[in-house]
């Protein structure tokens, strides 16, 4: 059974940092793309970054370049959020979502393109 679960969220101070992990289980992490998304109270969920692991290739949202890195260790079959500089408009739940990684190029930041979610983790930036 393909499972995701988020961890790291919490409440932090504007300029404060945070690490959020995807921990995926049921499937072998290495041919999946992997991405985290966001959904703010009222809003549409949205890409934050994702990536590849056909080509190694990265997205990330115009909001969070040079903010945020993702990354991922395929030995402990988990990706990572490194968020820093974080701002109030960062707030939502971010979920972690997976999907077999075809080659998926330019739509690697679709939320359309993933098959499996997580539950979601919560991030509250404020003072």
């Amino acid at each position: 059974q393909v499972q995701l679960v988020e961890s790291g969220g919490g409440l932090v101070q504007p300029g404060g940092s945070l690490r959020l992990s995807c921990a995926a289980s049921g499937f072998i992490l290495d041919y999946y793309a992997i991405g985290w998304f966001r959904q703010a109270p009222g809003k549409e969920r949205e890409g934050v970054s994702c990536i590849s692991s056909s080509d190694g290739s990265t997205y990330y949202a115009d909001s969070v370049k040079g903010r945020f890195t993702i990354s991922r260790d395929n030995a402990k079959n988990t990706v990572y959020l490194q968020m820093n500089s974080l701002k109030p408009e960062d707030t939502a739940v971010y979920y972690c979502a997976a999907t077999w990684d075809y080659g998926l190029g330019d739509n690697l930041g679709r939320a359309d393109e993933y098959d499996h979610w997580g539950q979601g983790t919560q991030v509250t930036v404020s003072s």
